[in-house]
């Protein structure tokens, strides 16, 4: 794995800021908790929709460009469609090397 944005998603999954799951997202970006939150390119339809739709609303920043596969390899758990990251830190650094295309 040689992206340094999977490689810091790894980082923050040990450090116990990242959140797995549709309903858990869900819950960070109504509350505001979800600094940025990554959707699998392969996600199914109605998932894509209700993702975007609440990002969108809650201006929480989108990143949809990985597949489930590359999700789950750089988290260490499998079939990862849904993940929100909860620390504004590792949000900031994250959608900085989104902008440069790392």
């Amino acid at each position: 794995m040689t992206d340094k944005l999977l490689n810091m998603l790894g980082l923050a999954k040990r450090a116990g800021k990242l959140t797995a799951g549709e309903e858990k997202t869900l819950e960070n970006i109504r509350s505001k908790k979800a600094a940025v939150v990554f959707l699998a390119a392969d996600a199914g339809a109605n998932t894509r929709k209700k993702i975007h739709d609440k990002c969108r609303t809650y201006d929480i920043p989108l990143i949809d460009h990985y597949t489930n596969e590359s999700l789950s390899n750089a988290t260490g758990a499998a079939n990862r469609v849904v993940l929100s990251v909860t620390d504004p830190g590792f949000g900031r650094k994250m959608l900085e090397l989104k902008e440069k295309g790392k």
